[in-house]
């Protein structure tokens, strides 16, 4: 999917389809072909596609936090124009996605949140003691999921390489630890954009019931469960996640 990006100014990002902007944030550790199931069958259905590559490690240390992620975000549909927008994120995308609709509610029509941080503090705040075992970093990748088979080799030696990179480990760091500061716990009964919760019945990660806390606090949302699911429900089943969200997108008419 790298090989589809644009360029337009400071952003870069995936765009296919015509209709309604779902645009799509990333974890932490994700990439952009995390959601190719999404990119797959969206387009096709009526939609606009976007995932936008996040500046994770682009921004200067003392810019590298999740408000500044979700300002990125914000500039990004002031470029390109959108009114309103759908925002699709999963893990630490989840959280930009929450904080830019706290923020900037009038360019949100919807919210699609799937693993997110935001509530639950160990799902950003681990280091990694053991950064040069690889066996250690693939162990971690695997608990991902609960296919551990979809923790391709591909897959760990990008994770192996980013906690390898000092750079890349400190504003990882950086970024766990602003994920922890913007807990969104008092925020959330005070959002009433209508919220699509897709999660992982078997998520380590981000346990099911932050999930329920997620689902508790948005005044206007909705939960969906995957079974036999970890912690990238687009991921581990797109077919399922996709069938979900598309009846979500219908029955509420966006």
């Amino acid at each position: 999917m790298k090989n589809n990006l644009r360029e337009e100014g400071k952003f870069s990002f995936v765009e296919e389809g015509e209709g309604t902007p779902i645009i799509i944030l990333h974890g932490l550790m994700g990439g952009l072909s995390n959601f190719e199931g999404v990119m797959d069958f969206f387009p096709k259905n009526g939609y606009k596609v976007v995932i936008l590559d996040l500046p994770l490690y682009d921004l200067s240390l003392i810019k590298t936090s999740v408000a500044n992620f979700a300002k990125f975000l914000k500039e990004f549909v002031d470029m390109k124009g959108y009114k309103e927008v759908i925002l699709l994120g999963n893990s630490l995308g989840g959280h930009i996605a929450l904080l830019c609709t706290k923020l900037y509610p009038e360019i949100v029509k919807a919210l699609v949140i799937t693993g997110s941080s935001g509530l639950y503090e160990s799902a950003m705040g681990e280091s990694y003691p053991k950064r040069g075992d690889y066996e250690y970093i693939k162990k971690k990748a695997q608990n991902v999921f609960y296919d551990p088979a979809v923790a391709t080799d591909e897959i760990v030696d990008d994770v192996f390489a980013t906690v390898n990179d000092r750079n890349k480990l400190i504003k990882t760091l950086a970024i766990a630890k602003s994920a922890i500061r913007h807990n969104m716990s008092k925020d959330l009964p005070k959002m009433h954009t209508p919220t699509c919760i897709i999660w992982g019945r078997n998520d380590n990660v981000t346990p099911p019931e932050v999930a329920e806390d997620f689902y508790r606090l948005l005044p206007d949302s909705d939960l969906f469960w995957i079974e036999k699911c970890g912690h990238a429900a687009m991921m581990e089943h797109p077919e399922s996640f996709n069938k979900i969200l598309y009846k979500w997108f219908t029955d509420r008419k966006f």
